[in-house]
């Protein structure tokens, strides 16, 4: 088996000191690893430098979508601790039969607690937010009547807003839970669209004035939505990669920005992609010439070494996790052994990896 499909061959060695556990002080002072593609040089800089290798012209392309207080936490009826994640945002709710005066949803969760509850168990986050078990299924998963009752001008996103926390990853280590810091900065400045349980993490590092700059000096921005949906921090457990069966995720591309895109396409000049969710969204898109056309679906798009881009031609991204589908993809932009050799560098740099960690630029064209 060619290395390049191989699980194993995804491995590298990261310290525990290098997984960021806070965010930089300022978001365009975290640091800035460039990667020439083609010839494997690196640079190293500042994120707000990354104005000096854009160019007018330019069209940058970011993933509005909005994490929400996806974890729970609260106490079965019966009185035991409870946790429970939401695996999606909910979707269209109705007034609840049994309860008049609440509404109900549908959504899939995991819950924790000391012994699992069976269907039909009540779950309560507060007064006027609680959870009914329907069903248990083999994954793992849980399907829940989510209810809620609505005060004056208020809504489930309110709700959740109280009662919830910031979904964060798991390496990420908040004994107490999120934070406020964490509600502020686990969220891209151009976050509108509500649905992520996840945040698009290379967005992170684009402060107000950085983004006002980049528009100054010509740089096109539009925006695509992905929502992160729990499967991102899915393991892969097959040891010929393209056995995995990649998580789908809601992606919406409007027409707009497909004619914006084709149009920097048509003119010559370079498309950047802020993050694997942009990359993914922009790919899935495209037909095999390239050109872009609106969609509203539910992106399935594996990414692998083998695939040829034909939108992306440079890509910000954040440092990612040993043997994980985003490794996959970035191999695939830029090649196994150079990506592996840029993380080598970057660990003997003190950069900080994953969600909160630095940046990196994966230049194809420059």
């Amino acid at each position: 088996m060619d290395d390049d499909f191989r699980l194993a061959a995804y491995d590298y060695h990261l310290p525990p000191e290098c997984i960021a556990q806070q965010p930089a002080a300022r978001r365009d002072l975290s640091r800035l690893m460039v990667l020439d593609a083609v010839t494997g040089a690196l640079e190293h800089r500042r994120f707000h430098e990354i104005t000096d290798i854009l160019r007018p012209g330019d069209l940058l392309v970011v993933n509005n979508s909005r994490v929400f207080p996806a974890r729970l936490q609260g106490r079965k009826e019966s009185g035991g601790r409870v946790e429970m994640l939401l695996l999606h945002y909910p979707g269209e709710n109705g007034p609840c039969p049994e309860e008049p005066g609440w509404q109900e949803t549908r959504v899939l969760a995991l819950v924790k607690s000391s012994k699992r509850p069976r269907p039909g168990a009540r779950l309560l986050f507060g007064e006027r937010l609680q959870a009914v078990v329907e069903e248990l299924r083999q994954d793992g998963k849980v399907r829940v009547r989510l209810r809620y009752r609505p005060g004056k001008g208020e809504d489930l996103e309110a709700l959740l807003a109280q009662h919830g926390q910031v979904p964060l990853p798991p390496y990420i280590r908040r004994p107490g839970g999120s934070t406020d810091e964490d509600r502020r900065r686990y969220q891209t400045r151009y976050a509108r669209e509500t649905g992520s349980v996840a945040a698009p993490t290379a967005g992170l590092h684009f402060s107000d004035a950085l983004l006002a700059h980049i528009r100054e000096l010509g740089v096109t921005t539009a925006s695509v939505t992905l929502h992160v949906g729990y499967g991102t921090f899915a393991p892969v457990r097959s040891e010929d990669i393209r056995h995995h069966a990649i998580h789908s995720e809601y992606v919406h591309l409007d027409r707009e920005t497909a004619n914006t895109i084709n149009r920097t396409r048509e003119s010559g000049n370079r498309v950047w992609a802020v993050g694997t969710t942009t990359a993914r969204t922009l790919e899935f898109a495209a037909d095999r010439e390239g050109w872009v056309r609106p969609v509203q679906d539910f992106c399935d798009l594996f990414i692998y070494p083998g695939h040829t881009f034909r939108v992306v031609d440079n890509l910000i991204t954040n440092f990612h996790l040993p043997r994980s589908s985003l490794l996959f993809l970035v191999s695939a932009l830029a090649g196994r052994r150079r990506i592996l050799a840029s993380y080598q560098e970057a660990v003997r740099e003190g950069y900080r990896f994953f969600s909160y960690g630095d940046a990196m630029a994966i230049i194809t064209r420059k």
